[in-house]
């Protein structure tokens, strides 16, 4: 777990993936990791998040692909037998959270209140996922919320982008960033697999001027 953490901090951006149709997996899995973000958070918000979480995990063994808006502990058994080494979920289902903690499944559920945060701390979890984190405050809410919290980490995801990455990677409370700016679903839907290329390696840029 702790290994992860440090890989996705290093990255210090996770592309939050949408993908409608499996066949697009590829060509996204190839654009990310030459981009420099051998990364994703696949959605379940389409039934093509299963195949494409395999598919990205069997092709490009590198990448640390994970399952994300994942509201059911059936979606998290798919997720894991596909493949994802994490699982996200938008909000703090203790189910979810406690099914994966027995499994030893990696898990970030989303908190944004400090009801939310105490019951993640009190299940020992050390990052959470902020979301949606400009609707609650972005990086003035995860402040305050760290100071009661001392230690804990966060990956905010929810209205970051290029114009405010840089505000929040200067967060010592922050991990990383998930967005979705690179990956776009009209993007993916073109065949823009080299714009995702370039805005992908733009991403990669950014952090590496912030956090060096």
């Amino acid at each position: 777990m702790s290994t992860m953490i440090e890989k996705i901090q290093e990255l210090g951006v996770v592309p939050v993936v949408v993908l409608e149709d499996a066949k697009d997996a590829l060509a996204l899995g190839r654009a990310l990791c030459e981009g420099g973000l051998p990364c994703a958070e696949v959605t379940f918000r389409t039934d093509a998040a299963e195949e494409s979480i395999r598919i990205m995990v069997n092709e490009f063994p590198e990448m640390l692909v994970g399952a994300g808006t994942v509201l059911t502990i059936e979606q998290v058994e798919r997720a894991v037998a596909a493949g994802a080494r994490f699982i996200v979920s938008p909000g703090f289902d203790s189910e979810i959270v406690d099914y994966c903690l027995e499994k030893g499944i990696p898990v970030f559920p989303g908190c944004v209140t400090p009801s939310e945060v105490a019951g993640a701390v009190k299940r020992g979890l050390k990052v959470i996922k902020f979301f949606p984190a400009e609707q609650f405050g972005g990086v003035a809410s995860i402040t305050a919320l760290t100071a009661p919290y001392i230690g804990l980490k966060f990956m905010p995801t929810g209205g970051i982008g290029p114009k405010n990455l840089k505000a929040y990677l200067e967060c010592e409370e922050i991990v990383a960033c998930g967005g979705s700016w690179m990956v776009k679903g009209d993007l993916i839907r073109a065949g823009e697999f080299d714009q995702i290329k370039n805005l992908t390696a733009k991403a990669v840029a950014m952090v590496k001027d912030v956090r060096g």
